[in-house]
């Protein structure tokens, strides 16, 4: 629709100036928009009986029947939408509204057809895949029992990372499964990428404002002042992190290793940040300087130009945006499209032709920006237009190696050093390699706490423990058996570890052995793949020990699993539905259920990357 003066209220220069502005605007503007002229309706001036819309009995009746009760459920894998989902459950109750907040693995199905309004927050991880805690909830919607929802209003926010394939594909399967059963949609879906925060918060003003309007509560009053909903009630956080101070930074791996590990001590004196066993460390790191100059080279740009890096205008130098700010490692078809426009590259164009998307999926896994620009000679963009398109840097998350209980005010995390060639050109895992080449006691690091509720020790410290976790994996056990060592826990626990060879690669090995020796880790079995003929994995020594492991789940135990997504994950879920076949006598699918219901009791919990 084009306004003008005859279709709407406003005068000429106006109507020009809205018909410039509203066609530029993306989703998420337009999302953004609407609650923002929502929210400060209340100080606008009264209308007078002589312009006020005409409502009539019907309507009015209709929205004093707008439920003030709201359901909200997350399905989250690395606890990035529960943190989401707390946020705006505590700003829908300080506007009187009922909440309900759980996570779909908790969630009673059967109590569906009860709710009106639903608003879902999930994110997507591996090759769009539900997180663990949305399976059954995203079973159900999907199955035969899925009731009609036509009183249902619902909103979905997704997370996920452009640079996969499957972006958002949770989220956008709920939504569309919520409106195949009759749900209405309160607002549009809102899909984010790695960079969330804004979005996130956009998404959630919008859904204060309809709700309130609806149920004729006052919508955001204060959004003026508070300018968004993000990480309001920490100081210290995922938009604002602490500058850390780095203790110890330590390889584990032996001489002669084909491997280097890290081991970071880091101070959190003085920053009030909280975590438990389970959590993780988000870490902000930076580029390598060499990509940088490489880039600014290849592009024949000045090093010192100011650049934007933020929406509210601040400027940096190009270097500094590009070697903090900015994501140059990682290309996404977004991105590509964003820079065919800005370009005449034919090959460009070419590249993003229907039909060539296998070709096109290959390219942005095996190439970064500095292939990009060389591979289609796009040099000749301007470096502010440039760097407007690319991603922010986003924070890299390692499994917390330490229990709080055994080191206050300090934090330990487990790396790994990512270093290979490809294209003709050494790589290097970004903040891997930063913390390995380039971080030294002494200096600082941007960090914040990822509180992760879905990677937790029972409550129950006599309940028995398996815990799965090769390479650096095992990072997450250190914090568990350290945290029981302080709290006295009599549970038995088995580790399984495994890496490449004993002599040089066993992680923490005398602090395993003493845990061996004190009890508090009742047992440990190990599988060094390069030490054999046959490569042995931790999946072929839990296959080994089968009746012992189905003794324990029996008992009531919890398993835990950390590392590798792609494929040790899956191993091992393999290994456990063999090991309850083989010693339970299941069929394939009741064992499969079996581990279902271990999920859904919290027994079965993954921390996999």
């Amino acid at each position: 629709m084009e306004f003008q003066v005859t279709n709407s209220p406003f005068n000429q220069e106006q109507v020009e100036l809205l018909n410039r502005l509203l066609p530029t605007l993306t989703a998420v503007q337009q999302i953004w928009l609407s609650g923002y002229l929502t929210a400060v309706q209340g100080s606008a001036v009264a209308v007078t009986p002589s312009t006020a819309p005409s409502v009539s009995v019907a309507e009015t009746a209709n929205i004093t029947q707008i439920s003030k009760e709201v359901t909200i459920l997350f399905g989250s894998q690395t606890g990035n939408c529960s943190g989401l989902a707390t946020k705006i459950s505590k700003k829908l109750e300080e506007r009187d509204f009922q909440v309900t907040l759980s996570s779909m693995g908790d969630f009673k199905t059967n109590s569906l057809k009860k709710i009106q309004n639903l608003l879902i927050l999930v994110s997507t991880h591996g090759e769009g895949e539900a997180p663990d805690n949305a399976i059954p909830f995203y079973e159900f919607l999907y199955g035969k029992r899925a009731p009609q929802l036509e009183a249902l209003s619902y909103a979905v926010l997704a997370l996920g990372d452009t640079s996969y394939e499957f972006f958002c594909q949770t989220g956008k399967d709920f939504d569309k499964r919520l409106e195949e059963l009759g749900g209405k949609r309160i607002i549009p879906r809102v899909d984010c990428d790695v960079d969330f925060d804004e979005p996130a918060a956009e998404w959630m003003n919008q859904i204060i404002s309809s709700l309130s309007e609806s149920s004729t509560i006052s919508p955001i009053a204060n959004v003026a002042n508070n300018g968004s909903l993000v990480d309001a009630e920490s100081e210290y956080s995922r938009t604002n992190p602490f500058q850390a101070e780095v203790l110890e930074n330590l390889n584990l791996n032996g001489r002669g290793s084909d491997r280097e590990t890290r081991h970071l001590e880091i101070s959190l004196e003085g920053s009030n940040l909280q975590y438990e066993p389970g959590d993780s460390l988000g870490v902000y790191p930076e580029n390598h300087p060499r990509l940088v100059e490489e880039l600014i080279e290849a592009m024949g740009w000045n090093a010192e130009e100011s650049v934007a890096v933020h929406k509210n205008g601040d400027q940096r130098s190009l270097r500094e945006a590009l070697l903090r700010h900015f994501e140059i490692t990682v290309l996404t078809k977004p991105l590509l499209t964003q820079l065919a426009n800005l370009t005449s590259s034919t090959g460009l164009n070419e590249l993003l032709e229907a039909g060539r998307e296998v070709e096109l999926r290959t390219y942005l896994d095996e190439h970064d920006l500095l292939d990009l620009v060389q591979d289609y000679a796009l040099k000749g963009i301007a470096a502010g237009d440039f760097v407007s398109i690319l991603r922010k840097m986003p924070a890299r998350l390692y499994s917390i190696a330490s229990s709080s209980k055994s080191f206050p005010d300090e934090v330990h995390v487990t790396v790994r050093t990512v270093r290979y060639e490809a294209q003709g050109r050494e790589r290097y895992g970004v903040c891997s390699t930063q913390l390995a080449e380039r971080v030294q006691s002494g200096d600082t690091l941007p960090v914040y706490i990822q509180h992760n509720p879905n990677f937790k020790l029972a409550e129950n410290s006599d309940t028995p423990i398996i815990m799965v976790g090769p390479g650096t994996g095992v990072a997450p056990f250190r914090a568990f058996l350290g945290e029981r060592e302080e709290t006295g826990a009599e549970g038995k626990t088995w580790l399984f570890y495994g890496d490449q060879h004993f002599s040089t690669d066993f992680l923490y090995q005398t602090e395993w052995q003493r845990w061996l020796k004190d009890g508090v880790l009742t047992r440990m079995d190990v599988a060094f793949s390069r030490d054999t003929d046959k490569k042995v994995y931790v999946q072929h020594r839990m296959l080994e020990k089968s009746q012992e492991l189905y003794q324990w789940l029996q008992e009531g135990a919890c398993v835990y699993v950390c590392g590798d997504e792609k494929k040790m994950a899956h191993d091992v879920n393999a290994a456990l539905l063999t090991i309850l076949e083989r010693e339970g006598g299941l069929s394939p699918e009741k064992a499969a259920e079996y581990l279902t219901a271990m999920q859904q009791q919290k027994r079965y919990q993954r921390d996999v990357y």
